[in-house]
């Protein structure tokens, strides 16, 4: 079997190394401060900004910016005045519709009603005929 041979810097690395400790944990080590952040030079450019997010108010198809915050600012007084207006106004469409429609049904049940014709009764037969006609 092939031995794996170790090139140390100086006895304290080796003996630590024989003495199985982290180099992670140990102070001085290259990779303690790797792990722990210490010395970097370039400490402020490091660092990363995180992206705040921007509220954008967007117009919605059908209706401008500027009619959406006329709306969202509208006092609740007048905003109710409005929907009960256009709730009575609704109302009253409705209500004529439903007259317009009764009236075109009886106009319709009318003309469907046929005439009462008078039947004046079919003079009588004065003699069967028998036998086959050609």
């Amino acid at each position: 079997m092939a031995r794996q041979v170790f090139n140390f810097m100086n006895g304290k690395c080796r003996h630590s190394y024989f003495m199985h400790r982290n180099p992670r944990d140990v102070l001085w080590t290259v990779l303690y401060r790797r792990k722990h952040k210490k010395g970097t030079q370039n400490e402020e450019q490091s660092k990363k900004r995180t992206k705040r997010t921007v509220k954008h108010a967007k117009p919605i198809q059908g209706a401008t910016l500027e009619a959406i915050l006329q709306k969202r600012n509208m006092k609740p007084e007048v905003r109710k005045a409005q929907r009960e207006q256009a709730i009575k106004a609704a109302r009253e469409k409705a209500a004529v519709q439903k007259k317009s429609k009764q009236q075109v049904a009886q106009k319709a049940a009318q003309k469907q009603q046929p005439k009462q014709v008078t039947k004046q009764p079919k003079a009588a037969k004065t003699a069967k005929q028998s036998g086959r006609r050609y």
